[in-house]
């Protein structure tokens, strides 16, 4: 944050500049400073956990609630780092003219749904229905909640429209800021999940969650010109086993490495363990209970099926999860 400040003071008389500040937190491990910390953790400022596993929680209630404590404090700390850009724009009267979009990447489990962290589990609303605000100089609107489905796709084209630069063809996302000006919807749909896992669609009421209809979770290839892994390389079979596929649309026809990446874990961490799933936020926005209702799920397969055509999935996603072109 002291170098978007920065950026500002040296910058703010000049017009047509971009700015992105990328805080790496509130994220694991979670390290808050001491005066923070005291405010939510009272005696607990030794509590030395801040980094859950990515697993099912096995501690107690207290447990859940230290960890949960320094979080909190962990938030409270960037919300105030926010809070001093946010004078800089109030001391250079930035409001005028300047668009600012906060927003984040996704959400965090911390005991919902008896789970630690992301990734593994089913994407519930937690992970999926992150905070977003946007400043428009040109909407000038302030208080507005919306409930329009946007998603992060919708940035980009927001920023390249306010530059008045081209958005090109194959973006598929819209501009934001017609929300602003004008409540307009920007989709009745959205698409969205983990390599691997369940692919999931909302209309913003239901989400459907579909799991692939096999154990063996097959068949499944990453697409990819970086043979590697978060924290290792691919081993050397599987690049033995690989071979250079055709490209998409969105590698611009590149040709890329189609390795084979099956999973065969069957318990918790594997997305057949929960099977497809249907749920009614409006009726129930904790997401406890799984409804059945073949109208909707029939509903939400087809806007699924056209959703995943439109991203260019592979067709043997199509496969995996049990769904017919």
């Amino acid at each position: 944050m002291e170098k978007g400040i920065q950026f500002l003071d040296e910058n703010y008389k000049y017009d047509n500049w971009f700015l992105q500040i990328e805080n790496f937190d509130p994220h694991e491990p979670f390290f808050v400073p001491d005066e923070y910390l005291i405010k939510y953790a009272d005696n607990d400022a030794e509590f030395p956990f801040d980094w859950p596993p990515y697993a099912p929680v096995q501690e107690d209630c207290e447990f859940v609630g230290k960890i949960r404590k320094k979080y909190f404090a962990l938030l409270h700390f960037i919300d105030d780092q926010l809070n001093l850009f946010l004078d800089k724009m109030d001391e250079y009267d930035l409001w005028r003219d300047t668009l600012l979009i906060v927003n984040t990447d996704h959400g965090y489990l911390l005991g919902e749904h008896k789970w630690w962290a992301k990734n593994v589990m089913p994407v519930y609303q937690e992970i999926a229905n992150i905070p977003m605000y946007v400043w428009s100089p040109t909407a000038q609107k302030r208080n507005l909640k919306s409930e329009a489905l946007v998603q992060t796709i919708d940035i980009a084209p927001a920023i390249l429209n306010y530059f008045d630069l081209p958005v090109p063809d194959d973006m598929q996302g819209e501009n934001l800021l017609h929300v602003l000006a004008e409540g307009k919807s920007l989709r009745k749909y959205a698409l969205f999940g983990y390599f691997g896992k369940h692919v999931n669609i909302t209309d913003g009421r239901y989400v459907y969650m579909r799991s692939p209809v096999r154990k063996t979770n097959t068949p499944l290839y990453k697409y990819t010109l970086n043979p590697a892994l978060m924290d290792r390389r691919f081993p050397v079979e599987k690049i033995n086993s690989s071979e250079l596929s055709e490209g998409f649309r969105f590698t611009k026809g590149c040709k890329v490495l189609k390795i084979p990446a099956a999973q065969t874990d069957n318990s918790e961490f594997s997305a057949y363990y929960y099977g497809n799933r249907l749920y009614d936020l409006k009726e129930n926005p904790l997401q406890t209970e799984i409804i059945q209702d073949k109208e909707i799920e029939e509903i939400m397969k087809r806007e699924m099926i056209r959703l995943m055509n439109e991203n260019d999935a592979p067709k043997e996603q199509y496969i995996r999860l049990g769904l017919e072109l």
